[in-house]
């Protein structure tokens, strides 16, 4: 008798695996599921400023698990292919055409590499030549294309360095600059198994407050690797010979100067920080000439470690060094006038210098901003916008600078969430040093274009600015029914442009418009074919609704194939969401997107499940508001039930959604949403919580837009952390996280802890840990496992629950 006792608790064990944790093999989802997943994706385009080619881009395919497990370093920030110096696990293109938009030829390129694995675009200043990288397993090349004749040819002979700042940079119309690998420098060292003593790290009375990061320097050793494959030389090519210029050193950023003559270099120093990512080491910033003569160091700046973490607070030392696009080779940088502290109350916040090669041991000062200074866009002597903006109070302002006199004179200011008062971005042109500045009609005026946010939702729009009078006319703008976006203001005095035009039911593609041509018509420039005709018959609708404060909401509404309610009644709901935080209740209240984009699917997207008799509210709002003094995140929990609820019960309004089958998922800081609401609410069947945070603690420094530290407010890291009330989930929930997350705040120990905690409570749970994924998944067969558990999941406690 004990032996069969013994026999039947064994199997049903088996059957019910609880306390398993055993390595699953690859599962996959149904047909419907996979087939959308593996569909080809819809090619990009990149169109010359002048508007005479395109270059039709097609990208590789998910990569499969074994392609994933290439080497990898992983220090400083920085995660590295010890093989070819170049990042890791990173995907390219496969595929290049060109188009000839005066002619509408389409081109074949001749030459491109085997197995091509393209990244880096970049267009010569006089878009005659386009120059790109070809990564390899054990090298990566730099290559050019000629658009005359489409043909290819590789022009280096070192193999590229490209793990951090650009690779390369185009020094005028004939000539590359890029980073290099260091020839005949001996091999790495093997890591010791003994170590020579222990890691100590030491803070001498200094605030050193710092975010969570991950894979950071931990060890000297991690540091001399780190200097390893950093270390790169700068090679000068002018298409058919290579050069070096200066020595070797560990380079981040570089920029040509418009005149081609100099170099603006950033290179990191030592000693390097255990505490913060690469960017934040100690770096001198300096000028080269291009005969690799250093002529002058700008500046050298400690490690980032001791700079406040607030939004508004930055460092001290001169920062946000760029080229003046409108002159030879001047240099513009800013430096904070309130020592760096956004909090502190101060009549200017940041004032920005000029400096350059000639300018040996002065600088000049230009302007100063009462807001903390974001950049600037030039224009000539006589204008320029430069852009300025504070996280506390959300505003930010557009100013025009007079760059001869100094004058800032304030142009437009909103709030930063208000997307209906936008100005857009402005129109730029290419002047003679083939750089962008701003396009200024001949009547003095600029042009700016826009996603044209509305109470009807998107409908991207061009409009002209008047510097006189201020008067804003909209030119062109989106017809109703359609979404179709500027790619490029090719030829602003003539009115031509290029967009990307979409329905719900017309695949995304390119058209030329012309101004004076009427709005509805345009010349397609491309016949792309729809690569989901699984969807066909679907219905989207962009649903609004009210929460109990009557603050707008709206969602993407999908609904399955010839689905009707009256006959088919309600379905099971799956709710996606991202919140998001806000300052207006107004502001949180606006519409957000267009109805009519065309379905996109990448692979964590909740649409796949309309396929499966799911209603699928995707882009669901979940505005967490605080207004005045108040902080949102100080009533985060009761909002998100407002948000929640109100959802449902709108779908049940409608007689699509079944409030009694409901599941609700996210990525990222969507998943601590979900995590929240199971915690908090009886709203859900299920939830879905993929790559999140659930314990804010480990977050201490700050968090999305929150930036008191832990022990400013411990009350609201506690209240906010589902970990916290761990033992108040009984609702179904699945987590699921990659391996290698290198994401701030999402270590995979936040998915392993709160999967004890959850368990040591007696909680339904599943944990999935994706191998070789970091914060976004990209493997073939994970994505393919991922929609399988969660089809799983949702079948079982959604569509099925109680059965």
């Amino acid at each position: 008798m004990k032996i069969k006792i013994l026999c039947l608790l064994f199997c049903a064990a088996q059957a019910f695996p609880i306390f398993a944790q055993d390595q699953v093999p690859y599962k996959e989802p149904p047909a419907e599921i996979r087939q959308l997943l593996l569909a080809p994706s819809l090619p990009s385009v990149s169109v010359s400023r002048k508007g005479e080619w395109m270059l039709i881009l097609e990208r590789q395919a998910n990569p499969t698990v074994a392609e994933m497990a290439e080497p990898e370093i992983k220090t400083g920030g920085l995660r590295m292919n010890p093989a070819n110096f170049g990042p890791s696990r990173t995907t390219g293109i496969t595929r290049i055409a060109v188009k000839n938009l005066l002619t509408k030829t389409d081109f074949p390129v001749k030459g491109l590499p085997a197995n091509l694995r393209a990244g880096s675009i970049q267009w010569s200043p006089n878009d005659s030549m386009v120059a790109f990288t070809h990564t390899m397993a054990d090298r990566i090349d730099l290559y050019v294309l000629k658009l005359a004749d489409q043909s290819v040819r590789k022009i280096n002979i070192t193999a590229l360095n490209t793990l951090a700042g650009p690779a390369f940079a185009w020094v005028g119309n004939n000539a590359l600059v890029y980073k290099t690998v260091p020839k005949g420098r001996p091999s790495l060292p093997p890591r010791s198994p003994v170590p020579a003593g222990p890691v100590v790290q030491e803070n001498l009375g200094k605030t050193s407050a710092s975010r969570t990061y991950q894979d950071l320097i931990k060890s000297p050793y991690d540091e001399e690797l780190f200097s390893h494959m950093l270390t790169s030389q700068l090679m000068l090519n002018d298409l058919n010979a290579e050069k070096p210029l200066g020595k070797p050193d560990v380079y981040t950023n570089m920029s040509v100067s418009p005149d081609t003559k100099f170099l603006m270099l950033t290179a990191l120093e030592k000693p390097y920080s255990y505490l913060v990512p690469f960017n934040g080491f100690p770096q001198r910033v300096f000028i080269m000439n291009t005969s690799g003569l250093i002529v002058k160091v700008l500046t050298r700046n400690p490690s980032s470690e001791t700079v406040p973490t607030g939004f508004d607070d930055v460092s001290t030392h001169p920062r946000s060094f760029q080229w003046r696009t409108d002159k030879p080779s001047t240099i513009v940088y800013a430096q904070a006038l309130d020592n760096g502290l956004g909090k502190t109350k101060a009549a200017f916040r940041d004032a920005v210098y000029a400096t350059g090669p000639q300018f040996q041991d002065t600088s000049q000062l230009l302007f100063k901003t009462k807001r903390r200074y974001n950049g600037v866009t030039w224009g000539n002597d006589n204008i320029a916008l430069v852009y300025e903006s504070m996280f506390a109070d959300r505003r930010e302002r557009i100013s025009r600078l007079n760059p001869t006199t100094g004058q800032l004179d304030s142009l437009f200011e909103r709030s930063s969430n208000d997307a209906y008062s936008s100005l857009g971005d402005p129109v730029t042109v290419k002047n003679a040093y083939g750089r962008d500045v701003l396009y200024v009609s001949k009547t003095n005026q600029l042009l700016f274009t826009s996603e044209g946010s509305s109470p009807n939702g998107d409908l991207p729009l061009l409009q002209s600015y008047d510097l006189a009078t201020a008067k804003k006319t909209i030119l062109w703008h989106c017809v109703p029914g359609y979404y179709e976006t500027i790619i490029s203001v090719t030829d602003p005095e003539k009115g031509l442009f290029v967009t990307q035009r979409e329905s719900l039911t017309e695949t995304p593609n390119y058209f030329l418009r012309d101004l004076k041509k009427p709005v509805a018509t345009g010349t397609p420039l491309t016949t792309f074919a729809n690569p989901y005709p699984q969807l066909d018959g679907i219905t989207k609708i962009k649903v609004s609704y009210l929460r109990k404060d009557n603050v707008g909401l709206t969602g993407d509404l999908y609904l399955p194939k010839g689905y009707t309610a009256k006959e088919q009644g309600p379905l099971p709901v799956l709710i996606w969401a991202y919140p998001r935080e806000y300052k207006s209740a107004s502001d949180a209240a606006q519409v957000r997107g267009s109805q009519f984009r065309f379905p996109r699917l990448s692979a964590g997207s909740p649409i796949f499940w309309v396929t499966q008799g799911y209603a699928v509210l995707d882009n669901a709002e979940m505005p967490i508001v605080g207004e005045g003094n108040t902080e949102p995140n100080d009533s985060f929990i009761p909002q998100l039930y407002l948000n929640a609820h109100a959802a449902i019960q709108h779908l049940a309004i409608l007689g699509v959604g079944d409030s009694n089958r409901v599941a609700v998922g996210g990525h990222s800081y969507g998943a601590f949403m979900t995590a929240n609401l199971l915690a908090h609410t009886k709203l859900f069947k299920a939830g879905i919580a993929r790559s999140g945070a659930y314990n804010r603690t480990l977050t201490p420094f700050g968090f999305q837009a929150e930036e008191r530290t832990y022990w400013q407010a411990p009350e609201v890291y506690f209240n906010m952390s589902p970990f916290s009330f761990a033992d108040r989930i009984k609702t179904p929930i699945l987590l699921i996280h990659g391996e290698m997350d290198n994401n701030s705040g999402t270590f995979p120990i936040q998915s392993e802890r709160f999967y004890n905690a959850l368990k040591g409570h007696g909680g339904i749970v599943r944990y999935v840990q994706l191998p070789y994924e970091s914060h976004g998944y990209t493997g073939r067969e994970n994505l393919l496992h991922m929609l399988w558990e969660q089809h799983q999941w949702l079948e079982k406690y959604v569509k099925n629950a109680g059965k």
